[in-house]
């Protein structure tokens, strides 16, 4: 069991925020002018002394347990096994279509071979454009055809 020391040590950055709380507050709350001063002072430079003089790396932790990437590698990382997962979802998407029979022998193999050179978002958007200027192409081969008729 903790003393009260060691927990007011453990959770020092919480307490100098609920003191620069209810400092500003109570200030504000009695027409004090000055409250807005003590708001600023507190939050940006009272509480980020605590929290180097406290160690506390708690904050940083949490971040990164909601999503934000504080180091490069950790969203590389992230971003890999999304990709992967987004491959495999893919592709067991399109064995459950050719699995029910939504798909052709020559759609499955054709969606397969696009989805096996389509790796990053890179790749699929060269492909999405590549597509499209095919289309482009197309249409318009079809058009001079119908102007020659």
């Amino acid at each position: 069991m903790s003393g009260p020391a060691e927990r007011l040590r453990d959770n020092a950055v919480e307490v100098a925020s609920l003191l620069v709380t209810g400092l500003w507050m109570a200030a504000l709350f009695t027409g004090q002018e000055w409250w807005w001063a003590a708001l600023i002072v507190g939050y940006v430079v009272v509480i980020p002394i605590v929290e180097i003089a406290a160690g506390d790396d708690e904050g940083e932790e949490s971040d990164r347990e909601w999503g934000w990437p504080w180091d490069e590698s950790d969203e590389d990382e992230r971003r890999s096994d999304a990709a992967a997962g987004d491959e495999d979802d893919a592709l067991a998407t399109l064995r459950e279509r050719y699995a029910r029979g939504e798909l052709t022998d020559e759609q499955f193999e054709r969606k397969l071979e696009r989805l096996l050179e389509v790796e990053t978002i890179e790749d699929a958007s060269e492909h999405v454009e590549r597509a499209r200027e095919q289309r482009r192409n197309r249409e318009a081969e079809g058009n001079r055809a119908r102007e020659y008729e």
